[in-house]
C-alpha cells in the first residue's frame, strides 16, 4: 500500500536486465562507448528531429543544468510557484546558474497561465539593470499537483515567453505520464508546441537512475558538456544510464509503464470516491492523486502499512478544502502498483 511516491518503487524488469547486459566486458568511459550512442539516436527517434542529449543523474541536475544553459547574469528565470525547482530542489537551479532569481507565478491547477506569465514579464522592463532580465520560463508537465498541460496550454505558454525571445523549459521528471494522458507523441508535446529544452525523466517511471537534458535545437547545446561536466553529472560508466534508457525505451515499454502507473490512480480514486467519508480534490490527470480523508484514519491507514504524504491545502479553492477534522493527503502510484494493494488501502480508509 505504497502511495508515498513513483520514487519508492525499484527498477522495472526490462530495465534491470539491460542493466545487466551492459555490464558485460569492457566500454569506452564518458559516452563514448557504442550503447549511449546508440541511445542518444534513439532520443531522434523518439522526438522527430535531431536532439542534443545529455545523460545526468537526477531530475534536480537536469532541472538545474538545462535553465544554466538558458541564463546570463541578472537572469530571472519564471515557474509556477509551486513547481519543483522553485520548492523541492533546494536552490540548485539558483545555484547553477549562478544566481538567477526564480519568479514564481500563482495559476489554477497547479499551472501558470499566459496571462499570470504576460503580467509577470512585464515587471521586467528591458533594459533596466536593477530588475534583471527575463531568461527562461519552466513548465512542470504533469504538475506538482498532477495537472497536465494541454498541448494548447503549451503552445499559449510559448507565445508569452516569445515576445522576450526567451526559452521554454520543460520539466518532464514525469513526462510518460503526462504524454498517454494527452495521447500524443513526445514531437507534439515539446518542440512542435514551442519547448526549447526538455528535463526527461526515467527514474520515477521504471529506471533505477536514468535523467536527460534534451536541447532540440543541438547549435544551442554547445555549452552543455562543460556545464556538465562542471556540474559533476558526467558519468565515467555513461553505459549504464544508457543501458537504463535502452531497456526502458524498447518497444514502447516506457509509454507501457506509464499507461499502467495513469491506470491505477485512476482505480484508486474510484475507490476512493465509493467511500462516503471521502472524497478526491479533482479527478487525476497522470499518476498523481489528492484526497481529503477523515484524520483518524490516517493512523490506521499508517498502522496497516499505508504509505503517503499529507498536504498543504491552501491551492485548493476555499469550498474544496478540508474540515477542521479531515486531512489533504497525496497519494502517487506507479508501474508496480497493483490491484490489491489498492484494494486493502480502500478497505482500511472505508474502516
Amino acid at each position: 500500500m505504497n502511495f508515498a511516491s513513483d520514487n519508492w518503487a525499484g527498477a522495472s524488469e526490462r530495465v534491470m536486465a539491460a542493466l545487466n547486459t551492459a555490464n558485460d566486458g569492457f566500454a569506452a568511459a564518458y559516452g563514448a562507448d557504442d550503447l549511449t550512442r546508440r541511445v542518444e539516436a534513439r532520443f531522434n527517434d523518439i522526438f522527430e528531429r535531431d536532439v542534443a542529449v545529455f545523460f545526468v543523474a537526477t531530475g534536480t541536475a537536469a532541472n538545474a543544468l538545462a535553465l544554466s544553459a538558458a541564463n546570463r547574469p541578472g537572469g530571472a528565470i519564471f515557474c509556477h510557484a509551486e513547481a519543483h525547482a522553485a520548492v523541492d530542489e533546494c536552490g540548485a537551479p539558483e545555484f547553477f546558474t549562478g544566481g538567477a532569481k526564480l519568479v514564481g507565478l500563482h495559476g489554477p491547477n497547479g499551472k501558470i497561465t499566459p496571462d499570470g506569465l504576460s503580467q509577470a514579464l512585464g515587471a521586467f522592463h528591458e533594459g533596466f539593470v536593477h530588475h534583471g532580465q527575463p531568461q527562461a520560463v519552466t513548465i512542470t508537465q504533469s504538475s506538482e499537483i498532477g495537472t497536465v498541460y494541454s498541448v494548447e496550454e503549451i503552445r499559449a505558454v510559448k507565445a508569452v515567453a516569445k515576445t522576450r525571445d526567451i526559452p521554454l523549459h520543460m520539466d518532464g521528471a514525469r513526462f510518460a505520464n503526462a504524454l498517454v494522458s494527452l495521447g500524443v507523441s513526445p514531437a507534439e508535446m515539446t518542440w512542435k508546441a514551442g519547448v526549447d529544452m526538455l528535463s526527461f525523466g526515467g527514474t520515477k517511471n521504471g529506471c533505477w537512475c536514468a535523467e536527460a537534458v534534451v536541447m532540440f535545437d543541438p547549435d544551442k547545446a554547445t555549452a552543455m558538456p562543460w556545464l556538465r561536466k562542471r556540474g559533476a553529472q558526467l558519468f565515467s560508466k555513461s553505459r549504464f544510464v544508457a543501458a537504463q534508457f535502452d531497456g526502458y525505451l524498447a518497444d514502447g515499454y516506457w509509454l507501457d509503464l506509464a499507461r499502467h502507473s495513469n491506470a491505477m490512480a485512476q482505480t484508486l480514486a474510484d475507490a476512493i470516491e465509493a467511500i462516503p467519508h471521502a472524497r478526491l480534490a479533482a479527478r487525476p490527470q497522470a499518476n498523481e492523486l489528492f484526497a481529503i480523508v477523515p484524520k483518524a484514519r490516517i493512523a490506521a491507514l499508517r498502522a496497516a502499512g499505508g504509505s503517503f504524504y499529507e498536504w498543504p491545502s491552501e491551492g485548493l479553492a476555499p469550498e474544496q478544502r478540508p474540515a477542521a477534522d479531515e486531512e489533504l493527503i497525496r497519494l502517487v502510484t506507479s508501474f508496480a502498483t497493483r490491484d490489491e494493494h489498492i484494494a486493502g488501502f480502500a478497505a482500511v480508509l472505508a474502516g
